[in-house]
């Protein structure tokens, strides 16, 4: 009681549900604890503090356990209410914190019926977003990430301008090479140096702190974290160098793509200049003919142009040039809790463009045996098969203490183009074993599915006192 008392609670909104949850008004309350109607008044409107008398007096007054009323007890908590308004929907607004608390606390019906429509909002996004896929529409844009997803997409992920300029980039430092053995790092911080007077440091990660990468434009430097490892730094000095030779290129092909607004402009020139240096890193023809040749063996692709698995696995889903196509790869990334980050195909796609993955697809498995290729076929409900493998990447420029840092890569393609991948070979294509998936537990309607997540929207569940299904949610 005396920390209560000396923090000074304010308990508004709860003393005001208590007292009416009691059918109680402000004068009858006020005289059964021994106040003025004026002071519990200031009190519900957060003016003056409880009292640990008061708190004591409520205790005895009501048989109220202390411990309840010191919870957030409505309907909606204020971290619910904090989702909702951090959805993109709502930029521009920035509702405050304590409005939203306020919110919580003093309207908790108000705050149930917000939940309610966004909750019902939500539910109507997905099943638009499941119309729109099945017919093969453009994506509503809800974010820069989400518009600039749709816009690489719709491209299929191939950028031949590009291409075309990382090839000539690439055979530029070549010829610049002091020894045909030098490597690209070397060749690329000393054209950077040469043509832009720019140098590149390495930091330890504490003078970095929440950078990776840093480009300090007035002392012409650039910076880059220690926790990177070769791959990755590599990558970092191929983005500077893109960006270096060829902004005017990248700038007009992002003015071309008429983006909505300047942050998402911004990030579509991000994602274009990293195109543009795995371009130069890993120059298409050379990087096409050596996959073919290697049966789409990564690791082969990694010891051959010094990159990383995740930067390869990219590299495959862009091979759409018509002269020279590789397979139509596409690519899902998540982290240990199911979030997707990428979502790239230069073909079809087996699962949802809007929601996760389904949890009987293999690349949540891949946690578990960390830095190891797992395979699976398997068969989306309208009878297509793919092949795909799955692995676990480290995510860079954390530290080895980090828990949860892995990151998995999920590359697939369609069953008939499996007997062109090294990873497919002695297995029975012909009659294979096939895992059925769907595309995202609220959209997919697969009886019965113990893994199921989710009723699938728009459909009653059917639940009833004298069966239980192996799905978490029958449904009719």
């Amino acid at each position: 009681m005396n920390a209560a008392a000396d923090r000074k609670l304010f308990l508004g909104g709860r003393l005001k549900r208590l007292r009416r949850d009691l059918d109680l008004s402000q004068t009858a309350m006020a005289a059964d604890l021994g106040v003025s109607p004026s002071y519990l008044n200031h009190i519900e409107r957060n003016q003056r503090p409880v009292s640990a008398q008061l708190l004591l007096r409520l205790a005895e007054t009501y048989d109220v356990d202390l411990r309840n009323l010191g919870q957030s007890g409505g309907p909606a908590s204020e971290a619910e209410l904090s989702e909702v308004f951090a959805d993109p929907l709502f930029h521009g607004l920035a509702v405050p914190r304590h409005e939203i608390m306020q919110l919580a606390e003093d309207q908790p019906a108000a705050a149930d019926a917000v939940l309610r429509l966004y909750r019902a909002f939500t539910d109507r996004r997905v099943r638009d977003r499941a119309e729109i896929e099945a017919g093969g529409g453009a994506a509503p844009t809800d974010s820069p990430s989400e518009w600039v997803r749709e816009y690489v997409q719709s491209r299929h992920n191939h950028f031949p301008d590009l291409d075309a300029l990382g090839e000539a980039l690439h055979d530029a430092l070549r010829a610049e090479a002091p020894a045909p053995d030098e490597g690209f790092e070397a060749l690329a911080r000393a054209r950077l140096f040469a043509r832009h007077g720019l140098t590149v440091r390495t930091l330890p990660a504490e003078v970095m702190v929440e950078w990776t990468r840093r480009f300090d434009p007035h002392r012409g430097r650039l910076l880059l974290s220690d926790t990177l490892g070769p791959s990755s730094r590599a990558f970092a000095v191929a983005n500077q160098l893109a960006l270096m030779e060829h902004g005017p290129e990248l700038q007009a092909l992002t003015e071309a793509a008429n983006a909505p607004d300047a942050p998402t402009r911004n990030l579509l020139k991000a994602s274009l200049a990293n195109t543009l240096a795995a371009a130069v890193l890993m120059p298409y023809a050379a990087f096409q003919r050596t996959a073919e040749e290697t049966g789409y063996d990564l690791s082969r692709l990694q010891a051959r142009f010094g990159v990383g698995f995740e930067q390869v696995a990219h590299r495959l889903t862009t091979l759409s040039r018509p002269t020279a196509r590789g397979v139509p790869f596409f690519l899902m990334r998540v982290d240990q809790a199911g979030n997707v980050s990428k979502r790239y195909a230069s073909g079809a796609f087996p699962f949802s463009r809007f929601g996760g993955a389904c949890p009987r697809w293999r690349l949540h498995s891949a946690f578990r045996t960390p830095g190891r290729i797992v395979t699976q076929i398997i068969e989306t409900p309208d009878g297509g098969r793919w092949f795909t493998l799955a692995r676990t990447v480290d995510r860079q420029g954390q530290d080895a203490f980090t828990e949860g840092h892995d990151l998995a890569i999920g590359l697939g393609c369609e069953l008939r183009h499996a007997h062109r991948l090294i990873y497919a070979r002695g297995l029975d294509l012909q009659k294979p074993e096939v895992t059925p998936i769907g595309p995202a537990c609220r959209l997919c309607e697969r009886h019965p599915c113990a893994e199921r997540a989710a009723p699938p929207v728009g459909r009653a569940l059917t639940v009833d006192d004298w069966s239980k299904s192996v799905s978490p949610y029958p449904f009719a």
